[in-house]
């Protein structure tokens, strides 16, 4: 019976679910924005606002629980310092889910997992309109008019060599006779 187990197994037994959401709320804290399936996402949400909120309590009973969950030291320091300061005001919620689409191979519902509070504004496949592309086109021909162009130099004449001081390149080596020996082996010869 089920009594009281709340949470979905991903359908994975419990080091591989553990590794799963750990992989996920790294991600999230580095990349600040992720694309996975909707029950995906609802977990690792857990995972994450937990995390955050240890991060707001700088202590090392914090930063030790910190690191049990995503066991790297650099990246425990990135959540106290850079992360969880943006979410000071904020008593909870930090993160959303955003329905995005459904997988084309097994229909699975996809959904983005973001921070409420980003470092940078992150744009996802966005459609380009007309006046967006005239834009682009326009920077192109800009880029290309203010690029400086090679000073075509008259030559410079080359001071005479002496025999002394020209160096001769070597000969090309010819075939190692080795190989000819392996392959008269390998046809039976000798």
């Amino acid at each position: 019976m089920r009594h009281g187990k709340s949470g979905n197994r991903l359908s994975r037994n419990q080091s591989l679910r553990k590794a799963t959401l750990r992989d996920m709320a790294r991600a999230i804290l580095v990349q600040e924005r992720i694309c996975t399936t909707r029950a995906k996402a609802k977990e690792a949400r857990k995972f994450i606002e937990k995390l955050i909120t240890l991060g707001k309590t700088d202590t090392l009973a914090a930063r030790r629980a910190a690191f049990a969950i995503l066991c790297d030291h650099s990246m425990v320091s990135d959540l106290f310092k850079t992360v969880a300061p943006r979410f000071k005001e904020r008593k909870g919620g930090y993160t959303r889910i955003i329905p995005y689409v459904q997988r084309a191979g097994d229909n699975a519902e996809l959904a983005f997992l973001e921070l409420t509070e980003k470092s940078r504004e992150i744009i996802t496949n966005q459609k380009r309109t007309k006046a967006d592309k005239e834009a682009a086109d326009v920077t192109k021909v800009s880029e290309a008019e203010t690029k400086p162009v090679a000073a075509t130099a008259a030559p410079v004449a080359a001071p005479a060599k002496s025999k002394k001081a020209e160096v001769k390149a070597p000969k090309a080596a010819a075939k190692p006779k080795v190989a000819k020996k392996l392959f008269q082996r390998k046809a039976g010869g000798e």
